[in-house]
């Protein structure tokens, strides 16, 4: 099994095409707008997994922990 990495400078879109899986966890975590296809394309282009936790107001710790529990790691 590849190693699934998780760099969380990069934007939501990029992290999403990379990780097909990706937006059912963020939407479980709490981005309900990450599974709609438009946001993706749009306002997921600049934002970070950093700035949607600060803007949905989601501690980065949580995601993180989540994120880890699901197989991936991460880079800060």
């Amino acid at each position: 099994m590849d190693r699934k990495v998780i760099d969380l400078n990069k934007s939501v879109y990029e992290l999403c095409r990379e990780n097909p899986e990706l937006p059912g966890i963020l939407h479980d975590i709490g981005f309900a707008d990450i599974t709609k296809p438009v946001m993706i394309q749009t306002a997921g282009r600049f934002m970070t997994v950093k700035k949607g936790a600060v803007m949905k107001n989601i501690s980065l710790d949580t995601i993180k922990d989540i994120l880890t529990k699901t197989g991936y790691e991460i880079i800060d």
